[in-house]
């Protein structure tokens, strides 16, 4: 069984994207799917096109409907295979609704086999847009796979008081992660708690985004932005924080570090959005919050409550092991391609 991926961005490039689908074509292999995965950012579109041909795969799986999906749907019709997409958040919260992607986006749909989403509130937005889509799609949840692990120098990069309360916050710099949004917030927390700290790591995808970052950190010493983390030094990395945050505008489903975070026993304090709370039961395994009011009384619980942090940590750590395990993940993509192709191995 020869399955063709295409991805907007894959290993090593440091972004979700790129997390997620090492994961999953990770996942595949060891269930002896045989997967051949094309990085499109770093592939010119004709070579793509010609290897999948000479590889003639027997489905094809697109992750991102508008970066990858109208070259896949190209492909599949040409060599008479299913396809398969998985939609991103930029997918399912801006591309569709966007006069001049959206006719695209839906083509590539309407034109799919099988359409995944990480989680059912994706799924209900998508069909309400594009009714006659909803049997063909399917909610399979993210997961957590650290494949390897590195050691991260924190004090290397930012040396912190030893008893500095720290906040995470680990995302590309663009603006639908909102990054300069906690900052207001963060004020009036750090008046009243001057050992919190807030940290923030991940690649500029938005230049003018980081610019306004970076002069809105000149007057905040207790805020950084150190850059890109690898994928293999994030477990150590969450491990020496005390809290994840994420104040996303939108998500396209899961965020891979609200999972992560979670997954190794940190609090969440996260953006009152679908996507997050379809992972975080507010003060029960984390809290989540609407106003900037919430966000520093959130934040001041978190900072000033050891018991509290201890106890979010335990009980999200616990739901990811119960609910959102790697096996599940890659169980659902199995049964997917088999209902499209009887003969996928599974063992």
């Amino acid at each position: 069984m020869a399955v063709a991926v295409l991805a907007p961005f894959a290993f090593p490039a440091v972004r979700g994207n790129a997390v997620t689908v090492q994961r999953i074509v990770a996942g595949l292999r060891a269930r002896d799917v045989h997967v051949s995965l094309w990085d499109m950012s770093t592939t010119a579109e004709a070579a793509v096109a010609g290897e999948v041909e000479r590889m003639r795969p027997r489905l094809i799986h697109a992750f991102h409907a508008l970066r990858t999906g109208p070259l896949a749907l190209r492909l599949a019709r040409r060599l008479e295979v299913p396809l398969v997409v998985t939609l991103t958040g930029t997918d399912a919260n801006h591309e569709l609704l966007d006069p001049a992607n959206a006719p695209q986006v839906r083509r590539v749909l309407e034109g799919a086999s099988a359409v995944t989403a990480f989680d059912a509130s994706i799924v209900e937005q998508v069909a309400a847009i594009l009714p006659d889509l909803r049997a063909r799609l399917v909610v399979i949840p993210q997961a957590v796979r650290f494949e390897a692990e590195a050691p991260f120098d924190l004090d290397a990069r930012w040396r912190l008081p030893a008893d500095r309360v720290l906040f995470l916050l680990a995302a590309g710099i663009r603006p639908v992660k909102a990054p300069r949004a906690p900052l207001p917030a963060f004020d009036r927390v750090v008046a009243a708690e001057p050992r919190v700290r807030l940290l923030y790591v991940g690649p500029v995808l938005d230049p003018a985004e980081a610019q306004a970052l970076a002069a809105a950190l000149e007057t905040r010493p207790w805020a950084r932005h150190v850059g890109a983390v690898s994928h293999a030094q994030m477990p150590s990395l969450i491990t020496q924080s005390d809290v994840v945050l994420n104040c996303s505008i939108s998500e396209g489903g899961m965020a891979n570090s609200v999972l992560e975070g979670m997954a190794l026993g940190r609090p969440v304090l996260a953006s009152d959005i679908p996507g997050n709370r379809a992972l975080v039961q507010d003060d029960e395994s984390g809290l989540r919050f609407s106003t900037d009011e919430e966000l520093a009384r959130g934040a001041l619980r978190l900072a000033r409550d050891g018991a509290l942090r201890a106890r979010l940590g335990a009980r999200g750590r616990a739901r990811v092991e119960r609910e959102f395990p790697a096996s599940r993940e890659i169980d659902g993509y199995v049964a997917v391609y088999r209902d499209l192709v009887p003969a996928v191995a599974t063992a």
